[in-house]
């Protein structure tokens, strides 16, 4: 390799670090450990929990106890010993373990849809895109991740208790305010058209109880070969929602699947299956816009006759598709949680 050459690289990777380092939320995941921020303690039998630092703080178990104070400034990956010698590895949570752990008030889409979600719907850096039913802002922040800051993402919420715990989860792992992050108060059906330019929306991530009402609005804001996105618990909602995509002609035949992870036992010559798996968590359906005036092509299927009626359009409750209510004493509480784990300090001799 030449003097020249080598000299280039260097300067693109200096270049590429120094860009990382500047994204929103790469410091949270980077440097030691500070007050505020959440370890995930595994012990020498495998055993995981996830603390919050704090001053003076300490975890407690059967075997002893371990001082915050002892993590506060270690770097990740440390190995650190409580009272009695019992050791703990340190890490920060991953992504996928801070949803599972997160304050919620609504069920979170798991790891394993939000990736397919990122995936299969083409959510590329820049993009402009709207969803709706944020929820506990799980999926909000896998589409943050995957759109930048150079992109943009309008989140749409009826409750506006569900939205504080979104908000505070969000900046809980974005260690603030995301400056792609635009979310509104309302009813995406209506607010999405007022706030968005017709066609100037790249994809549309939907997590509702009935999407085939907002079929309208999708296609208004939604440009040409721009990806629609859908995730539904039931069947019935799923064959709801792609007879209505079907009959409005304006979207590609939609795709739909469902995804299961299954975990494997990797202990010496026991390598086997683990007996519990993540199973049915939700569908996945999917089509693209097809440009203005453009009749699509449908596939050569025999027609069946479908079940449903406009008595059903009312029909669509959180406890009809089997969702539990949650009290508005929990939702408190998980707001005022999700709030509290933006106070991140940082870590002692570090400026920021």
């Amino acid at each position: 390799m030449s003097r020249e050459t080598a000299a280039s690289n260097d300067i693109v990777e200096t270049g590429a670090d120094t860009s990382a380092s500047q994204a929103t939320g790469a410091a949270r995941r980077r440097g030691p450990f500070r007050v505020g921020e959440r370890v995930q303690l595994t012990d020498e039998r495998g055993r995981m929990n996830t603390i919050t630092l704090e001053v003076g703080g300490a975890f407690h178990t059967h075997r002893g106890f371990l001082n915050h104070d002892e993590i506060i400034g270690k770097v990740d990956g440390s190995v650190v010993s409580n009272n009695i010698g019992q050791q703990y590895q340190t890490l920060r949570p991953l992504l996928s373990d801070f949803v599972l752990s997160m304050p919620r008030g609504a069920a979170v889409v798991y790891p394993k849809d939000a990736g397919q979600i990122v995936t299969m719907a083409d959510i590329f850096p820049g993009a402009r895109v709207v969803e709706a039913g944020v929820g506990s802002g799980a999926l909000s922040i896998s589409l943050l991740r995957a759109v930048g800051d150079a992109g943009y993402l309008h989140s749409f919420e009826r409750r506006e208790e569900f939205a504080d715990i979104a908000r505070g989860n969000v900046e809980t792992i974005f260690g603030g305010p995301h400056p792609a992050w635009k979310i509104s108060l309302g009813d995406f059906q209506e607010e999405v058209v007022r706030s968005e330019k017709p066609g100037s929306v790249d994809r549309v991530v939907l997590d509702m109880l009935a999407p085939w009402e907002c079929i309208d609005a999708v296609a208004t804001v939604l440009a040409p070969g721009g990806v629609w996105i859908n995730y539904v618990a039931t069947v019935t909602q799923l064959s709801r929602t792609a007879e209505a995509i079907r009959a409005d002609g304006r979207f590609t035949e939609p795709d739909a699947w469902e995804s299961m992870v299954r975990g494997w036992h990797l202990e010496g010559l026991a390598v086997r299956p683990d007996h519990r798996m993540v199973a049915h968590t939700g569908f996945l359906l999917v089509t693209r816009r097809l440009a203005d005036g453009v009749t699509g092509i449908s596939t050569k299927r025999r027609p069946s006759k479908t079940e449903f009626s406009e008595e059903d359009l009312n029909a669509w409750t959180p406890g009809a598709v089997g969702e539990r209510a949650v009290s508005d004493k929990k939702l408190r509480r998980a707001a005022r949680d999700a709030i509290a784990g933006t106070n991140v300090m940082d870590a002692p001799g570090e400026d920021g």
